[in-house]
């Protein structure tokens, strides 16, 4: 399974359940890398959306308690571990992509075995924040690829792995 995820230089991912940054070359990324495959994601990321629509061309699932939310489009899971179960019925391990919040990252970055992380060199002031991998032993860098955006900001492309 994959993470991904834009990260400012502290880890911070989000602020008031949105983005910290709206970054069309990480935007176009995302859609790149997750399209045919797995998103998994908490209440809050699936509601931040653009009128509360599923991603398109991706199986959406939802992870949730509250057993009155449905909405077309996506599959709702209370457990993660459930939620991962029915992924690999249809897709491979490696087409399988945590996409957020908080919560869901700090508990499927344990099943996952490679990440794509977007780094902005920028400081925002988030209120939810990413495990930090570079400080965890298990992690390395594989490779990673900076440009500067359309917008000014300079992001790196960083793909780690976990040994």
């Amino acid at each position: 399974m994959n993470i991904i995820a834009a990260v400012d230089k502290n880890w911070g991912i989000g602020k008031d359940n949105g983005l910290l940054d709206h970054i069309p070359e990480d935007m176009k990324f995302f859609r790149e890398t997750t399209k045919g495959k797995v998103v998994i994601m908490g209440k809050n990321t699936f509601l931040s959306f653009p009128n509360q629509k599923p991603l398109p061309n991706r199986l959406n699932i939802v992870l949730t308690h509250d057993k009155t939310f449905g909405f077309e489009g996506i599959t709702v899971c209370d457990d993660l571990k459930k939620a991962i179960e029915i992924a690999k019925i249809q897709y491979k391990d490696e087409d399988i992509f945590i996409i957020g919040g908080e919560s869901i990252y700090r508990q499927a970055e344990p099943f996952c075995s490679k990440a794509y992380i977007t780094k902005i060199d920028n400081e925002y002031d988030a209120d939810k924040f990413m495990v930090n991998l570079d400080k965890l032993p298990d992690w390395k860098v594989k490779s990673e690829e900076s440009l500067k955006t359309e917008k000014g900001l300079y992001i790196t492309f960083t793909e780690y792995v976990k040994i």
